[in-house]
């Protein structure tokens, strides 16, 4: 790839960050995974999912949810690998997946909303 020239040489820093800047596809990566973060109920099953295996209809129990409506949300997650599942006989299991990106995720969910450290009434 031919290297960008910038019309205007305002600074040094510019041309040092252009030579760094990643390819526009590893921010599409990234804006995948944070569209995960756009659906609450999406974001508190990926929670649940970071902290036990649960097969689909406990899975459905826990969230009041429907298992259709609660299968859309595993199909999201996954698509972004951000779970993992098995089969075991006729249920299938799912977790969060073993990979820097839903670590992070994970670690920002918690952080954010300090599901970790509830505050003192």
């Amino acid at each position: 790839m031919e290297p960008i020239q910038l019309p205007h040489s305002h600074s040094a820093h510019s041309r040092t960050l252009l030579e760094e800047l990643p390819e526009a596809a590893a921010f599409e990566t990234l804006a995948g995974l944070y569209r995960q973060l756009s659906d609450g109920s999406r974001l508190r099953l990926f929670w649940i999912l970071c902290h036990c295996e649960e097969c689909v209809i406990d899975l459905a129990a826990m969230m009041q949810m429907s298992s259709p409506a609660l299968s859309h949300h595993l199909k999201l997650l996954k698509a972004d690998g951000l779970i993992v599942s098995r089969r075991e006989g006729k249920e299938v299991y799912y977790r969060s997946a073993d990979t820097r990106e839903a670590r992070l995720l994970h670690q920002q969910i918690e952080a954010l909303m300090t599901l970790t450290c509830p505050t003192e009434a």
